[in-house]
């Protein structure tokens, strides 16, 4: 059973997994993908999920397709917030199939693989609509964060 610690919500092995699925996304295009743990948000997760957003330098992206996974622990939610140039590219179906997706695979505490999956339909998502160019950089950091 995991705990509602946010800092040590998954395991060290578990980060590496995430840490490198979400590099290997970033690897197809130029999108940015970002996963942070929260004890507990308030009512609305979706405001604090911008407010996160923000606060991780998302929205500063050169081609604003930034997307974050937002877990928040003490109600057992999550969101999934794509910045503007993402928004404007990919239909709302395809979101809708990542939140299915999440919810079915933390429904049965398989919250690794579950993010895993996510990110990787992410990254293939992105792939499409903005390839990798020979400029890219990683332009923010892979690791979880948490509060």
């Amino acid at each position: 059973m995991r705990g509602k610690d946010p800092k040590n919500f998954f395991q060290p092995e578990e980060q590496q997994r995430l840490i490198a699925a979400i590099r290997e996304a970033e690897k197809l295009s130029s999108g940015e993908i970002r996963i942070h743990v929260l004890r507990r948000s308030g009512a609305d997760l979706f405001e604090k999920g911008k407010k996160v957003f923000e606060k991780l330098g998302m929205t500063r992206t050169r081609d604003r397709n930034g997307i974050l996974f937002l877990i928040e622990l003490e109600h057992r939610r999550f969101a999934i917030l794509g910045d503007r140039g993402i928004h404007e590219k990919v239909p709302a179906e395809f979101w809708e199939e990542i939140r299915k997706m999440l919810w079915e695979n933390f429904h049965q505490e398989r919250f690794v693989e579950g993010l895993c999956e996510g990110v990787s339909r992410c990254g293939e998502k992105l792939k499409m609509f903005f390839p990798l160019r020979e400029d890219d950089r990683n332009e923010l950091s892979d690791e979880i964060t948490s509060e």
